[in-house]
């Protein structure tokens, strides 16, 4: 049965992307998941009865089923901070990986950049740290922080958002 942690993920994930519908089975456990009107509809958690298995439960026998509903709504000052900023002029850095977004090199040292930073495409803008492993992220294109989207320490995901840039 997948975890609670795990459904999020799936959630998060699915929201994020332009899927609008999403099935994922898993050690038993199936997950659909479709999405309206931008947001991720409700999500059903069935287990999988496999046919050796099923055969036995023809005999009568009780079945248990897990059903989970759940809705994913956007904070609210997520939500007005989206609505104040026009991003159809913005270029978006997203992460190239799983891992751990770090705006410095080390706990005490100065973030790589701050919102209103002018940057060229050869700047390093952060670190993502996975497996021990410590990735400099380059900016891609010459212009200004609009926006960081994502805080010190957070886990990102592959292909999340971190930086808004006006290019130049």
């Amino acid at each position: 049965m997948l975890k609670v942690q795990e459904i999020r993920e799936l959630i998060k994930l699915v929201d994020q992307s332009n899927i609008e519908e999403f099935i994922f089975e898993h050690e038993g456990s199936k997950v659909e998941m479709k999405k309206k009107a931008g947001a991720v509809a409700p999500v059903a958690v069935t287990p999988v009865v496999q046919p050796a298995v099923q055969e036995v439960l023809q005999t009568p026998q009780p079945v248990q089923t897990a059903a989970v509903q759940t809705e994913v709504k956007p904070e609210p000052a997520v939500a007005e901070a989206e609505k104040q900023i026009d991003t159809s002029d913005l270029h978006q850095v997203v992460s190239p990986m799983v891992g751990t977004f770090y705006q410095s090199s080390s706990p005490d040292a100065d973030a790589y950049v701050k919102q209103g930073s002018k940057i060229t495409k050869d700047s390093v803008l952060c670190i993502v740290e996975a497996m021990k492993l410590f990735n400099e992220i380059e900016a891609e294109v010459d212009g200004e922080i609009v926006e960081i989207l994502v805080k010190d320490g957070q886990l990102v995901e592959y292909g999340q958002p971190l930086f808004l840039v006006k290019p130049e």
